[in-house]
């Protein structure tokens, strides 16, 4: 019978995640069935059951993994919603992955998924470069029937780059919908979610707003400019940039977003509340750049002047600012989580050799640079997967979904993969993909930009 591997872990050691055939179960779980603490499967090749271990506590475990989460999604989430939200910066819930955190991930995943699923690529269509469906029936559409969420407004972004589309305009186009949870949902999960999901990059002119990887101060507060706080200026630009002549959007994405989550807060005043983002590749930046707005401007504070949570979901993401912005969001409270294929170039980008790894010289002395140097904000999962029959799957976020689903086993492996290895990898990628007559939509549409990408930040 097939059973799922465990390694012995050391404290503070950076773990990744890979694909199962069998449910997961948690090394505590898997002591308390057997009787026995500290009780691991054997490491070897071997799938078979420990000698030690009969094979009808291979089933019980199974079925106790199955039932298990089915009661922990139901209940437990309620009782430690925080927890799961980032309130101790997810420590104790990464080694290894707890059962209830991995759960929300993947749901939030799947939320960014229904973006790409509607979005609307075909040129002759009436609805091109926005969502093929109405507010309504979105999740509806895409298959998320049932998922406890109301699409309450759909957010456009204009590109500040003068590129004609296929149909020969330049205009705002869909970026992602902004969704709270139900009455009958808040009370599963504990709290009202407002959630807010973006997809990622699709269309040419975003695709140079990418490679506009200068930094930029990011003064989003009137008040208080902090001009040492910078962010990528194609992000930035992304964000802050508006189309008058849009029927759809109303202002930039900016304006459309802080509109639309003060509106919910003052809806759900009193309430307990929490605001989560979720968004993969390009979209992940935004996410962690729309997170940090709210919080400078003190947008997540209720009527009792209590802080919302906020909680940032990302997949695949680049690094969105400075060292001085990573710090900034720290004081502020806001909360990342990012999700990354070690594989994944574009989780390297932008900085690939300036970032905060490389601002301090024997890790005292502050490089005269160090200022300019791109940092990740957060706390990092790592994940470990790559084919070489499909190189554009280091990068698709189904197949981040797909793995995060069942997890296999818990390995070590270390921080960072070395510049010239990621430098190899990112080159070979971009041959691999050359040999391709035809790719899967989806694939061309997740990953070609962000392989293309690869060469040019």
């Amino acid at each position: 019978m097939a059973s799922t591997t465990f390694f012995m872990l050391k404290p503070n050691t950076k773990h990744l995640l890979s694909s199962c055939d069998v449910v997961g179960v948690s090394k505590l779980e898997f002591s308390s069935l057997v009787g026995k603490k500290n009780t691991f499967l054997p490491t070897s090749s071997n799938r078979r059951c420990s000698s030690s271990i009969n094979a009808s506590a291979c089933v019980q475990v199974q079925a106790k993994a199955v039932t298990s989460k089915i009661k922990k999604a139901s209940s437990s989430l309620a009782r430690v919603w925080r927890e799961i939200q980032g309130l101790n910066n997810w420590e104790g819930l990464m080694e290894p992955l707890d059962s209830i955190l991995q759960d929300e991930i993947v749901r939030y995943g799947e939320f960014v998924t229904a973006c790409y699923k509607a979005f609307d690529l075909e040129p002759n269509s009436k609805r091109y470069l926005n969502c093929k469906y109405g507010k309504k029936n979105m999740l509806k559409e895409v298959g998320m029937e049932g998922c406890g969420y109301e699409v309450t407004k759909y957010i456009y972004a204009t590109p500040d780059i003068n590129i004609p589309t296929q149909n020969g305009t330049c205009c705002s186009r869909w970026i992602g919908y902004v969704a709270v949870s139900s009455d009958e949902e808040a009370k599963k999960l504990g709290r009202r979610d407002v959630l807010i999901t973006f997809r990622g990059t699709v269309t040419n002119p975003e695709w140079v707003a990418n490679f506009m990887s200068a930094l930029s101060p990011a003064r989003l507060d009137p008040y208080d400019l902090l001009p040492d706080v910078k962010v990528e200026s194609g992000f930035l630009s992304l964000y802050t940039s508006d189309d008058s002549s849009s029927k759809f959007g109303v202002g930039s994405c900016r304006e459309q977003l802080l509109s639309e989550v003060s509106r919910i807060t003052n809806k759900y005043k009193g309430e307990e509340m929490s605001i989560t983002l979720a968004g993969h590749s390009m979209g992940s930046s935004l996410a962690v750049l729309h997170a940090y707005d709210i919080a400078e401007l003190g947008l997540n504070r209720n009527g009792s002047n209590q802080e919302i949570p906020i909680t940032v979901f990302s997949f695949g993401g680049p690094r969105v600012g400075n060292s001085a912005f990573k710090e900034r969001c720290e004081e502020l409270g806001v909360k990342v989580l990012r999700v990354v294929n070690i594989n994944d170039p574009v989780t390297k980008l932008p900085g690939v050799f300036f970032n905060e790894n490389y601002r301090a010289l024997g890790g005292k002395y502050e490089l005269p640079w160090s200022c300019s140097c791109y940092a990740h904000v957060g706390v990092e999962l790592a994940l470990d997967f790559f084919k070489m029959q499909d190189p554009s799957c280091v990068h698709d976020l189904e197949t981040y979904i797909r793995l995060l689903r069942c997890p296999k086993r818990l390995i070590q492996a270390q921080r960072e993969i070395g510049t010239e290895v990621f430098l190899n990898k990112a080159k070979e990628l971009i041959l691999n993909a050359q040999k391709f007559d035809t790719w899967p939509w989806q694939n061309a549409v997740r990953n070609v930009g962000d392989l293309v990408q690869t060469l040019m930040i």
